[in-house]
Parts: C-alpha cells; sequence; structure tokens
C-alpha cells in the first residue's frame, strides 16, 4: 500500500526588526486551521534544518536591510548557497514559495528576499507558489495577507502531488504506459497552476475559505444625510451598506495572569542585546527657536564604555513608551490598580504558538508597557479585527469589521495607516471596546530601538560620540491628539535641564557624571557606508538637514587624518547640503565653513528652499540638492566614471533619496548620451562596487 505524504511543511525567517518573524509566526499557527502542520525556524539556526536534504515544502519568508542586503540572521544561510563550487542541481528537490519584504522608499525593494530567491532558482529549487514583495512603504498587509490566503490551497495541491507522486512510484510496475500519461498530464497541469503570478490578480479576487460574510444591522443603522462625511468613527455609503468580507478572527493563544508579588528594582531592559548606559554631556540646540523643525546635538561620553566607532555608524538608542499614555492605557483598560502586579504569561492549552520573547515574566504590567512593547504602533488588520470582538456596542463594532475588511481597505489606510493611529486612539473612538490584556500581548511588537547616524569622528572627539535629530511633531487631527515622535520627544525632554540654546557659550561643567541624563546605547556598525579606504578616492555627499549628520564625521576624520599625514593625496570632497533657510536651520554652518576654508572640503554647494530671492533676483535659483546636482552634473559624473569616486547620500527616503536617484540617472544619461534603461545598468553597477551608498530613512 503506497505511503500518505504527511501534510507537514517548514516555515524559514529572515528577520531584522521582527516583522518577518512575526508574519511566519503568524503562518504557523494559521497552518493548523488548514489541517496542516508546518515547523518553523529562524535561518540563522541552521542546526535546526537542512535544505540540502528537505523534502517537505519550504515558506521563506525574508525582510531587507541596509542598502537592500539580507537580514543579518540569514547572512550565514545566503553565504552558504551562494558558494559557487555547488552544482547547478543541488537543491533540485526542493519545493518552495517565499514572502519577500521591503519599503518602494528605498532603494533595492525587497531585495533581501529577491537575492535568496534567486540564488535558490540557481541550484535548481522550484516555487510551488508565485513570489510576494510586500511593501512597507503603502502596507505590508496589502500583499501578505492575499499572499497568506493563496498559500494554503498552494500547499495542499504540493501535497496532492507528491502524495500522487508517491502513488505512482509504488505501482509503477503494475501501471500501464496510459497511466503514467495521465499522471505526466496532472504534473504538467500543477506546474501551469504554480505560475500564476500573484501580482497579476486583483487583490479583490482573491477569497479566503475562512471569510465570513457581515451586513449592516439596521437596527444600529444611523440616518445619512448628504453632508455625511467619512471618519475613523463612521463610514458613508457604499461602505456603510456593504456586505463585507472580512478576515477570519486570528485564535487567541495567550493566557495572562496578574499576581500580586513583588517587582521592585527593575531597570531598563538593557543587560542583553549589547546596551550600555551612556550619559550624556552635552545637549545643543542647531537651529533658531522659529524654524519649521527644531534640530539638537547629542554629545555622549563613552569613556568608560568599550565602544569604537567609524563615521558612517549608527547607534540604536532604547526609549520607552511615554508615560502618560502608558497610564491613559492602563486607565481604558480598567488596570490602573493593577500597575505594579507580576504579570505571568503562558500559552492557552494546545496552542503551537510561542510566548513572545519581548514579554519578560514576572515584571511588572507597567514596566513590559513602558518598556516592552510598541503601544504607539499602527494596528494591523488582523489586531482590529480580534478588537471588534471585544466591542459591546454593535455599531462600533460594525465600522471596526468595515475597517478591517477588504470593502474597507481605503478607509483603513486613510484613518488608520495615513494619520498614524495606534491602539489607544482606536480605545477612546470605541468606547464600549474593551478588549483583555492577552489581546494586546499578542498583537503588540516589541518595542523597537531607533537609530541615529554617528556626526562625529572619535579623532576629532576622542572617548564621545555626536548625533543629531529632528523633533518629530505629529499635528493634532481628528484620529488623534498632537504628539512627538516616540523617541525624539522623549530625548527632548529628558535632555531639558541641560539643553544650551543656539549661539550661546557652553557653561563650565557644573553638572558631576551621576547627575547627568542618561540613555541606553547600542553600537551599530556599518558594513559599507564608511570613507574609502584610500584617502586619494575622490567622494561627492548629498545630504540635506540632519542627513549631513554622518558626512561631519567623515569630514572631521579627513581632517585629522591630512593634519597627521601632509604628504599623502587626498581626493576632492563635495557636499551638497540644504535646508529651508539660511539663518534658521544651516546646520553646522561654522565648522563647514571651516572645513571649505582649510581645505578639507573642496566644495561645498548650499541651497535655500524657503528663503526669498535675493536682491539680484536670481532667475532659476536652486530649490533643492537634486538641483544643484544637475548644476553640477560634469563635475559629479566625471568623478564618479572616470575617477572611480564614491556617492553618498543621506537622509528623507520618500522624496529626496528618490529625487537625486532620479536626478543621477538623468546626469549619466545625458553625459554618456545613454537612454533610461542603460543609464540604469550604470548605476546598478554604481551600487554593485558599493560605489553609490545611502544611509536613508521614511
Amino acid at each position: 500500500m503506497p505511503c500518505e505524504v504527511a501534510a507537514r511543511f517548514l516555515i524559514l525567517y529572515g528577520s531584522q526588526r521582527g516583522q518577518a518573524q512575526s508574519i511566519a509566526e503568524e503562518i504557523c499557527e494559521q497552518a493548523a486551521e488548514y489541517g496542516l502542520t508546518a515547523d518553523i525556524s529562524c535561518l540563522s539556526n541552521q542546526d535546526k534544518y537542512n535544505v540540502d536534504s528537505e523534502i517537505r515544502p519550504v515558506v521563506f519568508v525574508v525582510s531587507t536591510t541596509g542598502d537592500g542586503d539580507p537580514p543579518d540572521t540569514a547572512q550565514k544561510f545566503v553565504r552558504k548557497i551562494k558558494n559557487k563550487s555547488l552544482p547547478h542541481n543541488h537543491l533540485s528537490h526542493l519545493r518552495y514559495a517565499l514572502l519577500a519584504l521591503g519599503d518602494t522608499n528605498y532603494a533595492n525593494f525587497c531585495n533581501g528576499g529577491k537575492t535568496i530567491d534567486s540564488l535558490l532558482q540557481r541550484l535548481g529549487a522550484k516555487h510551488f507558489y508565485a513570489t510576494g514583495h510586500a511593501d512597507d512603504g503603502t502596507g505590508l498587509e496589502v500583499v501578505v495577507d492575499p499572499w497568506i490566503e493563496g498559500l494554503w490551497d498552494a500547499l495542499k495541491k504540493t501535497f496532492s502531488g507528491m502524495s500522487a507522486s508517491n502513488q505512482t512510484g509504488a505501482a509503477r510496475s503494475d501501471c500501464t504506459q496510459d497511466n503514467n500519461h495521465k499522471n505526466a498530464s496532472g504534473q504538467e497541469k500543477n506546474k501551469s497552476d504554480l505560475e500564476v503570478d500573484l501580482h497579476l490578480l486583483k487583490l479583490s479576487e482573491v477569497h479566503s475559505q475562512n471569510e465570513k460574510t457581515v451586513t449592516s444591522d439596521s437596527s444600529d443603522a444611523e440616518t445619512h444625510s448628504t453632508t455625511l462625511v467619512a471618519s475613523l468613527k463612521q463610514s458613508v455609503p457604499p461602505l456603510s451598506e456593504s456586505v463585507l468580507k472580512v478576515p477570519a478572527l486570528p485564535p487567541s493563544y495567550l493566557e495572562v495572569v496578574l499576581e500580586q508579588a513583588s517587582t521592585e528594582g527593575e531597570t531598563v531592559p538593557s543587560g542583553k542585546d549589547g546596551y550600555r548606559e551612556m550619559s550624556i554631556s552635552k545637549a545643543v540646540q542647531l537651529t533658531q527657536y522659529d524654524a519649521v523643525k527644531s534640530s539638537i546635538l547629542l554629545e555622549l561620553d563613552i569613556s568608560e564604555q568599550d565602544v569604537a566607532y567609524q563615521p558612517g555608524d549608527s547607534f540604536d538608542i532604547l526609549c520607552p513608551n511615554r508615560a502618560s499614555e502608558v497610564e491613559e492605557l492602563l486607565l481604558r483598560l480598567d488596570l490602573q490598580m493593577q500597575r505594579n502586579c507580576a504579570v505571568r504569561v503562558s500559552l492557552l492549552k494546545n496552542s503551537t504558538a510561542k510566548v513572545p520573547l519581548h514579554i519578560p515574566q514576572n515584571s511588572s504590567l507597567q514596566f513590559i508597557l513602558t518598556w516592552g512593547l510598541e503601544i504607539r504602533s499602527i494596528p494591523k488588520k488582523a489586531f482590529v479585527r480580534a478588537l471588534a470582538d471585544f466591542t459591546r456596542s454593535s455599531s462600533e463594532k460594525r465600522r471596526l469589521l468595515e475597517l478591517c475588511s477588504k470593502e474597507g481597505s481605503a478607509d483603513y489606510n486613510s484613518f488608520i495607516r495615513d494619520t498614524n493611529v495606534c491602539v489607544l486612539d482606536l480605545l477612546q473612538a470605541f468606547p464600549s471596546c474593551l478588549p483583555p490584556l492577552s489581546l494586546l500581548f499578542e498583537h503588540l511588537p516589541k518595542l523597537q530601538p531607533r537609530a541615529y547616524s554617528a556626526a562625529s569622528s572619535s579623532l576629532q572627539h576622542p572617548e564621545k560620540v555626536h548625533f543629531v535629530f529632528n523633533v518629530v511633531e505629529f499635528p493634532a487631527c481628528p484620529e488623534h491628539p498632537a504628539r512627538t515622535g516616540l523617541c525624539t520627544g522623549w530625548l527632548v525632554d529628558h535632555v531639558s535641564s541641560i539643553l544650551q540654546p543656539l549661539g550661546t557659550v557652553p557653561a563650565s561643567e557644573c553638572l558631576g557624571t551621576s547627575a547627568l541624563p542618561k540613555v541606553h546605547v547600542r553600537p551599530r556598525p556599518s558594513s559599507t557606508f564608511h570613507l574609502p579606504s584610500d584617502p586619494s578616492v575622490p567622494v561627492v555627499m548629498v545630504g540635506p538637514g540632519t542627513g549631513v549628520a554622518p558626512f561631519i564625521g567623515f569630514l572631521q576624520q579627513r581632517e585629522k587624518e591630512h593634519e597627521t599625514n601632509q604628504e599623502a593625496t587626498f581626493g576632492e570632497t563635495w557636499l551638497f547640503f540644504g535646508c529651508r533657510h539660511k539663518d534658521k536651520d544651516f546646520l553646522f554652518r561654522e565648522e563647514l565653513e571651516r572645513f571649505a576654508h582649510n581645505g578639507t572640503l573642496s566644495h561645498l554647494i548650499v541651497c535655500f528652499s524657503r528663503d526669498e530671492p535675493d536682491a539680484a533676483g536670481t532667475v532659476n535659483r536652486p530649490t533643492y540638492v537634486q538641483h544643484n546636482l544637475l548644476l553640477h552634473a560634469k563635475n559629479v559624473a566625471s568623478i564618479l566614471l572616470k575617477d572611480k569616486g564614491c556617492l553618498y547620500v543621506c537622509g528623507d527616503a520618500k522624496n529626496m533619496a528618490k529625487d537625486v536617484n532620479d536626478t543621477l540617472l538623468e546626469i549619466i544619461g545625458n553625459e554618456l548620451q545613454l537612454d533610461k534603461l542603460d543609464a540604469m545598468k550604470i548605476v546598478a553597477g554604481l551600487r554593485e562596487e558599493k560605489r553609490y551608498l545611502q544611509d536613508i530613512w521614511s
């Protein structure tokens, strides 16, 4: 009797900041609902899996980090399958699907997943389901949700094909040629099914077997007037009158118990993961009081820490959730009296999930909400769906179901995603919603550190490191009150006692180290965003606003290197800087002008986007850094194409980095008389050679 193929598959994830892991765990949890069993492992745990001999279908979930690189947890796996000595059929037995995560605001979209995908293909592995490319710039769930929905049918077809193949093999000696022909035809049919490109499907046509149909309850329907407008709290026709297709309710898997126990002595969770406590020895306002954005420089004292860094590296800073928001959340959940209770978290019976590692056992509830969970995170649709089931008011429940439905995707984007709504905002908007604490623990992600580029060189500032940030502000809107960025708002409050206004002479040291504000910091070395090892290589730096930070470190480094080795040959240095107003937010103006005066900086090219034209009424005055790049196109092209120089870009990903990239394509196309496609190939070559490098953020 032929043996049956067990419906068991393997999930492998490569995650940098937890998103890929979260999605992989979600797939693992859903598998049982479809009669399947999943094993799951991080790609870094190579002792727990072996793709060289894996016969089960494999699902990869891979994020992208840095300049389009696979995440750190996947690097070892990539090196293994990148081995050129491996034969082209080394993984011909492997059947896999891959979900790549990325952000179109950054260059090399989904390149981490694409790299692994192409290497697997090169070694003969075969897709059993089309690769998905999810964009965090527009919402990962737009692709992730339908991709997961379609995965289950693809897996079942694969298992069915494997079972049929086994049966054919067992009966081959008794089968006729006609049977073999039928089996081959079946394989061809399966092959054509598997080659459907997910991106050709209309998302509205992808339906889950677990969808539930929801209609508006006429008893709760409100009278719509012609002036009614949609908001977070209410919808308008046609959505308010639509039949809804909502996602299946995510299964609960955690049990949370609050116990009266001592939780004294809790400290910042920095003992692991390489964080060290450092004193902030100086804080300086870099902009005028009436500048559009407030920029602040912090100096950290690393004299007592074994920390080495290079200009171009960055540092992770641990920051807490705002105390007022934690207090509000406790009040809203009616848990303010249990704030100091010890939290014990365990799995529900029969659950195959895992207790999240970022929720420490036996810590107080207040500590976990302050340091463990990202309560400012934008709730995913699965979270909104779960909240609906704990909402008493039928009209409020209907609205939450609309927001997580396919029909309500536009409202979800407009009133939740685009406005940076968090769970606290939802609980305030829907007062009859009272979720259990376990639901928040299941759906809120880990509170992530914030990364800041070093704005100094240790040659110029020994035992110190500088970094710069803008205080991010979210103005009040109907969905939430005015608030500052989580980390930048906390930092500016944290250093208020030592903050020096712009232009003031630093006061003599009057605070002892013990009285200085402190932060928990972890070095985050860059693998590529450094000055060329050969100082004769010319460099072009593009860094408007706080994007100039790493280049201050570059220039401090070059200045000191020139002082200690005056006989060496140094290549040209160009800096394209821009800000709104010359007299309000020209960051590091005096230092940059000093660099230009002493020759450390060969060319300082600046522009001011909001200043009025001068008395001469300059025509076509450059507004942004990309306009100045065009004005110096021949120099830029010569440095990159003839002198083999390097281009560095730092700053905003959504607008500036894209505009600079488009300008670079235009410059190269014009200089070499190439069409856009050929110019793109040249730019791709610069990236491959690590001569076009970006440190950008959204």
